[in-house]
């Protein structure tokens, strides 16, 4: 067993925990981020990249404060890859919520993977044994034991990971895909099912991300010296396995303003653990409820510990907001519908939430929150809007716009 569990990171679920860990990578985010952000250094011992992501997907801590702190550090273009990497996270969320049909095939694809798994005996027993960290690829095995144990990979483990998966080992992708958003505490519908898409060559078409003996050396520092004959030598991407292509690119969808004089209940869930950023002294609030929701990511069982890092996070929450609040799981939809009526409200009110499994939790829920003359109402982030009006191509888009982005937020 190679991870050391000595100096691993646990993760407190809170804004003040966040905020803390942001404040000492701080110093961090110039040059010795450029420089140092593609060497995976092992469990325990990530000095080079932040470890915010778990935070920043449930917006403990905001992009733009991530952001705003590199910049007044070291200026913005001593920070200039930290901020990147911090925008890459905003434009694979608006390009997932362009085109949403992209979660659906990966959702109903994945079901079609799991089914096969059972009509086939070997491809069964291969897929387990690489989530056992059995295949006898040290680097590889090595990976599972951390994503397994921590809830965390390095970023560029991740590519190496996906790509051994997909070519190395030829397992279906989103049998991959589905194996890390059950443990990544920062797994988010957009920026796991995009990442797993990309080093398959299905988002930058035909373009695959290949795992190279010599470049996980380098960037372990020969923590791990794979043979080059270990590794998938040719790398043609599944283009012909999703021949259609890229769907057209959709509209964001229009959202209702709140009506503050309706009897309203507060939703709260990991997609947004920081309501108290929107204006709830308008509403005539008569309740208010978290929601755990992270089971819905996979059919198969989630680890334990991103449950409880979203207990956390969604207690701290009720903690901060300080309301009487209902501790809800979303298992029938229509129990949405039936806390609300409970309540006494005719408007359900919550922060944004994308494309993904609680999205789909949602859908299911209107037809009984319809019935009910239940409104649901939903507040979307500026920052958000700001990124997502340029996620309908590749990344570059996004990036010559980061000055507009940063001057309409009030950041530059």
């Amino acid at each position: 067993m190679s991870v050391d569990n000595a100096n691993i990171q646990y993760f407190d679920a809170t804004r003040i925990a966040g905020e803390a860990s942001l404040e000492t990578f701080i110093p961090q985010m110039g040059k010795r981020y450029t420089n140092g952000r593609n060497f995976d250094r092992g469990a325990g011992h990530h000095s080079d990249v932040s470890m915010l992501s778990p935070y920043v997907r449930r917006r403990l801590v905001l992009e733009q404060d991530l952001v705003n702190s590199a910049i007044k550090a070291h200026g913005l273009e001593d920070s200039e890859k930290f901020i990147q990497e911090v925008f890459w996270r905003g434009y694979f969320k608006g390009w997932l919520e362009r085109r949403p049909i992209i979660w659906n095939l990966y959702r109903d694809g994945l079901i079609q993977d799991l089914k096969a798994l059972n009509q086939d005996l070997s491809l069964r027993k291969r897929v387990e044994a690489a989530e056992a960290g059995k295949t006898g690829l040290d680097y590889f095995d090595n990976w599972v034991e951390e994503l397994v144990e921590t809830g965390y990979l390095h970023n560029h483990a991740r590519m190496w990971f996906a790509s051994i998966w997909i070519f190395t080992l030829e397992l279906p992708w989103r049998l991959g895909a589905d194996f890390f958003f059950r443990h990544l505490l920062d797994g988010d519908p957009a920026s796991n099912t995009l990442g797993w898409h990309w080093v398959a060559g299905l988002h930058t078409r035909g373009k695959p991300y290949q795992a190279q003996a010599w470049n996980i050396a380098k960037f372990t520092n020969n923590r791990f010296v794979p043979r080059p004959e270990d590794l998938s030598g040719v790398v043609e991407g599944l283009v012909k396995d999703e021949a259609k292509g890229l769907p057209d690119v959709t509209p964001m969808r229009k959202l209702k303003t709140p009506d503050p004089n309706r009897p309203t209940v507060l939703l709260i869930t990991e997609e947004d653990c920081r309501p108290e950023d929107f204006d709830l002294s308008s509403l005539n609030l008569v309740g208010c409820a978290t929601l755990a929701a992270s089971h819905l990511r996979s059919p198969l069982s989630v680890s334990l510990i991103v449950k409880k890092f979203e207990q956390g996070a969604l207690g701290d929450t009720a903690t901060r907001i300080n309301l009487n609040i209902t501790k809800l799981r979303a298992g029938l939809p229509a129990d949405l519908a039936r806390w609300a009526t409970l309540s006494g409200a005719t408007q359900i009110v919550t922060p944004y939430i994308p494309t993904g499994p609680l999205r789909d939790w949602i859908l299911e829920a209107k037809p009984s929150l319809n019935e009910a003359r239940i409104d649901f109402v939903e507040w979307r982030r500026d920052w958000d809007e700001a990124i997502w009006q340029y996620a309908t191509a590749g990344f570059f888009k996004v990036k010559k716009h980061i000055p507009s982005i940063l001057e309409i937020t009030g950041i530059l």
